[in-house]
């Protein structure tokens, strides 16, 4: 399906099904918010890197708009829908502030692997215990996904964009698999050598070499 939305290009990657809170300061997107809301019509985020505007991002709609100050600006809930390409940007739009694109959306494959997201959340429980970080995945385990847990595993913004691009569950996973594989045993390392740190200038009980061996 190819359609237009107006686009609210951000320096994040937001997954479908994910809740994102926002701060709405600028004019243009004040008016953007405005108009989806009373139109009831989802707009997208593509994602922004250091190379600018990405011709991927996700749909999002207004879940809710929690307060709308006396200066205009605003606190709004959305919550991803999916993942769209760009083919066109729009930029001039009559009597909007705001820009938009022509977008289509690729067929994303979301089936469920409940026994690797199993193994997967043991292996990220374990990075975080090394992290003092606790979460609780609220999701039954059988209906996790990998866009559930892309934001807690610390990928850079430029991985969570590439894992955005991955348009199959089972690469989606076969990423995320690899990027805990490589950080558990570097988290791991720099915990033993915090702990090494720790005891510089302490008195040490060690025992000495014996020669007579």
């Amino acid at each position: 399906m190819i359609n237009f939305i107006p686009i609210f290009p951000l320096n994040i990657v937001v997954f479908p099904g994910e809740n994102l809170n926002l701060h709405i300061f600028e004019p243009r997107y004040q008016q953007l918010i405005v108009d989806c809301f009373k139109e009831k019509k989802p707009f997208g985020i593509p994602t922004v890197l250091a190379k600018g505007i990405t011709d991927m991002g996700t749909l999002i709609e207004i879940t809710e708009i929690v307060k709308i100050y006396t200066d205009g600006k605003m606190d709004i809930t959305t919550k991803g829908l999916e993942v769209f390409t760009i083919l066109e940007i729009v930029k001039d739009i009559p009597n909007k502030l705001y820009h938009g694109a022509i977008v289509n959306y690729p067929l994303n494959n979301k089936l469920p692997h409940p026994v690797v997201i199993k193994h997967l959340l043991q292996k990220i429980s374990e990075l975080h215990k090394l992290f003092h970080i606790s979460k609780n995945f609220t999701t039954n385990n059988e209906n996790i996904c990998s866009y559930d847990i892309a934001h807690h595993i610390g990928l850079s913004l430029d991985d969570e964009f590439r894992l955005l691009t991955l348009l199959n569950e089972n690469q989606r996973l076969e990423f995320i698999k690899r990027h805990v594989k490589k950080t558990l045993p570097l988290v791991k390392a720099i915990e033993v050598l915090k702990e090494k740190i720790k005891l510089n200038g302490h008195f040490k009980e060690l025992k000495g070499f014996n020669f007579e061996q």
